[in-house]
């Protein structure tokens, strides 16, 4: 098809096609960002935390106003009345849980002169047994025993424990050119700083915070139990039985104390619904947003297009009377909007691109992948040739005759 015509009809119509053409470039640009986002927010929220079957595994945590008299005492009374529970398969003490959105954060360095960490990471201290618990794997090294574990009152001591286990996330900034295990570590540095070994290479282990950067799989945990008031308790359950035992361990807990508060008692994966409730609503909003801005593209073609076939239907008849065929007619429009949408989708790939760097630079964002804007070029091709097709063909079964009155 000649297309020197067509291009010379566009110039005499030529805002109609140059609003189309920046209508499909804005949602260009915003599509294939918005997509781009929804991708990242529905990949993070689908990474695992480390924990092996997160419906089993629940913290509950129980407070009281009276200091106890023996701290590290009435940790392992109230264990031991979790562990009695039918259906607890192991409970370890921790300060903290993945995906539970408070706990310790703090810098590890190689060495106490240092001044720039080497890397943040998140403290979970337990005296075990938090992995068996978590049903974290262990990739290198071993686990913690009981002979690691130190008791530290953290109001009155600066320590943190001397024995630890990294992420294998952290075991890479501490020592990218080899294996980290029997290297000493410092939280903190300076005088004051702590130093353990590390013994042992958890394969994955997200943050409380599960943090969209690398850093939601920077963890440590350090074979320490706190003297606090407060109780924090991580209980893997039995397959099928996670709601009973959480009803069961928290009747016992009250019972053996009367008066306490119950704080928390919520699975890994409520901690993961809590997490990513936003990053969720962030892309059910932005789908929103795409659906509508397809629609209304779609809808800005139709109308055009239907615009120019009325327009124009004494042109359509004299080609028709001259021996176009309804084929002909049909590929004349579409070329048309091919052309359109082409112009629109070039100058919307430059608009992608400006507009992906101002997220990099506001919002931490990743670049965007070509690949993105090439879909969304196809996508919006596919969408202007649906959009016209119904306009186009109306224009092909227009007959000769009546076109021909109708001027």
């Amino acid at each position: 098809m000649e297309l020197r015509p067509i291009f010379s009809t566009l110039l005499r119509n030529k805002t109609g096609a140059i609003l189309i053409a920046l209508q499909v470039a804005l949602t260009l640009a915003i599509v294939s960002n918005a997509l781009f986002i929804i991708n990242q927010r529905l990949e993070t929220a689908a990474r695992p935390s480390g924990v092996d079957d997160e419906s089993r595994v629940f913290e509950i945590g129980i407070g009281s106003l009276d200091e106890p008299d023996d701290p590290v005492a009435a940790q392992e009374r109230d264990e031991a009345l979790i562990r009695a529970v039918p259906g607890v398969e192991s409970v370890a003490w921790s300060n903290q849980t993945p995906l539970g959105q408070s706990g310790w954060g703090m810098g590890l360095f190689n060495s106490r002169d240092q001044e720039q960490s080497t890397s943040w990471t998140g403290l979970y201290f337990t005296p075990g047994p938090l992995v068996e618990t978590l049903g974290l794997k262990i990739v290198e090294g071993r686990d913690l025993r009981p002979e690691d574990v130190e008791t530290v009152d953290f109001d009155t001591e600066r320590r943190f424990g001397r024995v630890g286990l990294v992420s294998a996330a952290l075991a890479k900034r501490l020592s990218p050119d080899g294996s980290v295990i029997g290297k000493t570590v410092y939280v903190g540095s300076g005088e004051e700083a702590s130093p353990f070994e590390v013994v042992g290479v958890i394969e994955r282990l997200q943050t409380p915070w599960a943090q969209t950067s690398e850093d939601g799989g920077l963890s440590t945990v350090l074979a320490t139990r706190a003297t606090e008031r407060f109780g924090r308790y991580i209980v893997r359950a039995a397959p099928g039985e996670t709601d009973r035992v959480q009803s069961d361990v928290e009747q016992a807990l009250l019972a053996a104390e009367p008066g306490r508060l119950m704080v928390r008692n919520r699975t890994v994966a409520e901690n993961r619904v809590n997490r990513y409730r936003s990053d969720k609503a962030m892309a059910g909003t932005l789908v929103t947003v795409t659906l509508l801005l397809l629609i209304v593209t779609a809808s800005g073609i139709v109308g055009m297009a239907s615009l120019w076939v009325n327009q124009r239907r004494k042109q359509i008849g004299v080609r028709r009377a001259l021996g176009a065929t309804r084929f002909d007619i049909l590929r004349y429009f579409l070329t048309e909007n091919l052309m359109i949408t082409g112009g629109g989708v070039l100058i919307g790939s430059l608009f992608a691109l400006a507009l992906n760097q101002l997220l990099v630079s506001q919002m931490e964002l990743p670049r965007l992948p070509l690949s993105y804007i090439g879909a969304g070029i196809l996508a919006l091709w596919l969408l202007g040739i649906l959009a016209v097709y119904g306009p186009a063909r109306r224009a092909s079964l227009v007959p000769p005759a009546v076109a021909t009155r109708s001027a």
